[in-house]
């Protein structure tokens, strides 16, 4: 596995882990790469009901993705679910794009597919494996976190962001959500959009505003709870609750 300066090492349950400034998570004790809330054709989606937007997400997540695994080379790809925007998302990619996602899973010895509420059968033609959840070492591995404790988890779906403030500005960035007990991976696809870490869906996992990774143009920058601010919308959070 390869060491960038775009890293952030940290643990999570005890457990060595590099948080990634593209937004993925590599677990080096076992190679694993981890991604989550890649959303391909999403735009298509969105195409399909009118808001004409560029159609070009999916190419540019696979881009991305292949970056990321061509940097770290891993042994085994974790999708942690809502790979694929919706069941229709297969029939509209273009042949290109998956073309282009078959050879990637092929690139990689082990790929496993979590499956997420937007795709809870994802489409089997691309290869690798179909698990609703997937135990590695003291973590488990699923696509919804849990609403309470959950030591040892690592999840997607909530899509966390986070926004600081300072010298009369602010900066608001996807994120890696966690208080070193369990992790909420950020959203990778390239629409997928982001939610505050103030909101109190992730009080309701964390117990408590959890600290971040913010994800930077080149670098992981970890930010404590207490710095960060909600969205205008969004009413001040608990940040209080013992770590």
């Amino acid at each position: 596995m390869t060491d960038r300066p775009q890293s952030h090492d940290f643990h999570i349950h005890g457990l060595a882990a590099r948080a990634d400034a593209a937004g993925v998570l590599v677990l080096p004790a076992s190679a694993t790469l981890i991604v989550s809330d890649l959303h391909f054709e999403k735009g298509s989606a969105y195409a399909a009901r009118g808001q004409l937007i560029p159609p070009y997400d999916t190419r540019s997540t696979l881009r991305r993705l292949g970056e990321a695994i061509a940097r770290h080379r891993p042994d085994r790809v974790i999708a942690l679910g809502d790979s694929f925007h919706d069941l229709g998302a297969d029939g509209r990619m273009d042949e290109t794009d998956a073309a282009a996602l078959q050879a990637l899973v092929a690139s990689v010895a082990d790929w496993v597919w979590i499956e997420g509420n937007h795709d809870p059968a994802p489409p089997p033609r691309f290869g690798g494996t179909i698990l609703h959840e997937l135990a590695i070492g003291p973590l488990t591995l699923r696509h919804l976190p849990f609403e309470g404790p959950a030591p040892g988890e690592i999840a997607g779906h909530l899509h966390p962001c986070a926004r600081v403030r300072g010298k009369g500005r602010s900066v608001r960035a996807r994120c890696f959500a966690t208080d070193g007990a369990r992790l909420v991976m950020p959203a990778f696809g390239a629409f997928a959009g982001g939610l505050n870490v103030c909101d109190g869906a992730f009080g309701r996992c964390f117990g408590a505003t959890p600290d971040v990774l913010m994800m930077g143009a080149e670098a992981v920058y970890p930010v404590r709870a207490a710095k960060l601010v909600p969205d205008r919308y969004q009413s001040r959070p608990n940040i209080t609750a013992a770590r």
